[in-house]
């Protein structure tokens, strides 16, 4: 035998001897196959999103006692509605003032131009964005003030402070950043998280 021959044998004779003292046999690995996992693992599903939404999940309501009436005093319930009047009037005020300087003037007026002749392309285009802008900005403010509307109609009823999905309280510190709400936090979360079509 060549030399090369001998020392490979005698390598794997001292390898399987070195095996064979410790006491350990391991098995040999096979390339390219994988362990399989656990069957608890597997179980769980995903949602896969159909066109674009996903498929709503379960969800928990969150604890408390389902209420009819405010879970708030008067002497807190006046605090609120001083705070939602506060609001109204600005927002009307706000309102007024969008209206009145923007929306129920003509392009002509707006620009100075007493002239008969036209308005120019570009001029035409930048009255008509901001025109249109106004007209996003007073659509928000309309819907806020329906939103305070509201508010002010549930401390009436005395239903104020309850959420409209789950029927619990909303925390007092959530009010009081924004009186006008009308879902708890997750309640909240959920309706933004829900699609909308148009």
């Amino acid at each position: 035998m060549s030399k090369k021959k001998k020392v490979v044998k005698k390598r794997a004779v001292s390898g399987a001897k070195s095996k064979a003292r410790s006491g350990s046999r391991s098995k040999p690995k096979a390339k390219g196959k994988l362990k399989p996992k656990a069957a608890s693992r597997s179980k769980a599903k995903k949602t896969v999103p159909i066109m674009g939404y996903k498929a709503p999940s379960i969800v928990k309501a969150p604890k408390g006692p389902k209420l009819t009436k405010s879970p708030y005093s008067k002497s807190e319930q006046e605090l609120f509605r001083k705070l939602l009047t506060d609001l109204k009037k600005k927002i009307v005020g706000n309102l007024q003032s969008i209206e009145g300087e923007h929306l129920n003037t003509s392009q002509k007026d707006s620009s100075g131009d007493l002239s008969g002749y036209g308005l120019h392309m570009a001029d035409a285009a930048t009255d008509s964005f901001d025109r249109e802008l106004n007209i996003g900005l007073v659509s928000n403010k309309q819907r806020f003030l329906n939103d305070v509307q509201n508010a002010l109609k549930k401390i009436e009823d005395g239903t104020y402070g309850i959420c409209e999905k789950y029927g619990v309280a909303i925390p007092k510190k959530r009010l009081l950043a924004a009186p006008y709400v009308r879902f708890c936090l997750q309640a909240q979360e959920e309706f933004e998280k829900e699609p909308r079509r148009a």
